[in-house]
């Protein structure tokens, strides 16, 4: 347990120091924008970058692997929708939203600097990749469903044309096809360039960890949704669970790149959840509430998740 709590407690922490630091400096929210460029711009980017240039490129085609960890996540969003649109009164866009805090992880801020952490470096591949597949269905889902629900009256053209732009020019998306360019043609950066991407790279994960408990702060729970008990049990307890039975029924991954899916499946609620909800106006506050609870409870699921698999009590295949 002292191992775990040696990965858990810093990662953690870095968080809840974002957090302390917010309430007891006041300051807008608007004040974290600079951290924020920094992080989603320049630091997370880098990091992606090192991660996927260093790997050999036959290991960057495992499709099975992507397949599985998508279709895992869109199951966990139809089951979501299907309840809620079953329930009372809820629209399209209002169940999108909440499909996706029961399925969409904070994978980019908090997946790279605890999966590392508790893996490796043999973990590199199978996050970038995680990352990079799963962001691009979730900017393709977001704009689409919401052009169904009719809040958006975008011709089709124009929304297939900027979920497009949305998706080539993410930063993180471009790093990592800079990266998977870099290990197909063997590209090695000059000593200097090497040493500043490792040092932006190392900022990611404490930069982003602590922006984000800073936003926690700085949205505090006005609206507790009635459904939060079922985001909860999806994301967190459900969404590893499926993830580990399909990875396991669909192929005999390495256990680094099993465990990491899971482990990456686990974490809590992303923040552009909320973004999301707020860029169109629906279920705004109980997204901002989704995100706060599903991560201060995911304390204690992702460290109970991490204790069972270093103690060897998650076979890294189901059916060996």
């Amino acid at each position: 347990m002292a191992d775990v709590a040696g990965l858990v407690l810093p990662f953690f922490g870095l968080i809840f120091i974002g957090f302390a630091a917010a309430r007891l400096v006041r300051q807008p929210l608007e004040a974290l924008g600079w951290m924020n460029i920094f992080v989603i711009y320049v630091a997370l980017p880098a990091l992606f970058f090192q991660l996927v240039a260093k790997t050999p490129v036959e290991r960057l085609a495992e499709w099975r692997y992507v397949a599985g960890v998508v279709a895992t996540t869109y199951l966990v969003f139809a089951l979501m929708f299907a309840g809620s649109m079953m329930g009372r009164g809820a629209t399209i866009a209002e169940s999108t939203v909440k499909g996706l805090a029961a399925c969409y992880g904070n994978i980019g801020y908090m997946g790279p600097g605890l999966v590392l952490l508790a893996f490796g470096p043999e973990a590199a591949v199978p996050v970038a990749l995680i990352f990079s597949f799963e962001n691009v269905v979730h900017f393709a889902v977001a704009p689409t469903m919401m052009a169904i629900a009719g809040g958006d009256r975008q011709s089709a053209a124009r929304l297939a044309a900027g979920v497009a732009r949305s998706i080539v020019l993410h930063p993180f998306i471009l790093a990592t096809g800079a990266g998977v360019a870099a290990a197909f043609f063997d590209l090695q950066p000059p000593a200097p360039v090497e040493r500043l991407l490792d040092y932006l790279a190392g900022a990611a994960a404490p930069c982003a960890l602590f922006a984000m408990g800073v936003t926690l702060a700085l949205r505090p729970v006005r609206r507790v949704p009635r459904e939060m008990g079922a985001i909860v049990l999806l994301k967190l307890i459900l969404h590893p669970l499926l993830c580990y039975f399909v990875l396991s029924l669909i192929g005999d991954f390495p256990d680094t790149w099993l465990y990491t899916a899971v482990l990456m499946a686990a974490l809590p609620t992303a923040t552009n959840v909320f973004v999301i909800a707020q860029h169109y106006g629906v279920w705004v506050e109980r997204a901002s509430a989704s995100v706060l609870i599903a991560t201060a409870l995911s304390v204690f699921t992702v460290t109970g998740l991490l204790y069972a698999i270093v103690n060897g009590y998650v076979p890294a295949d189901l059916f060996p």
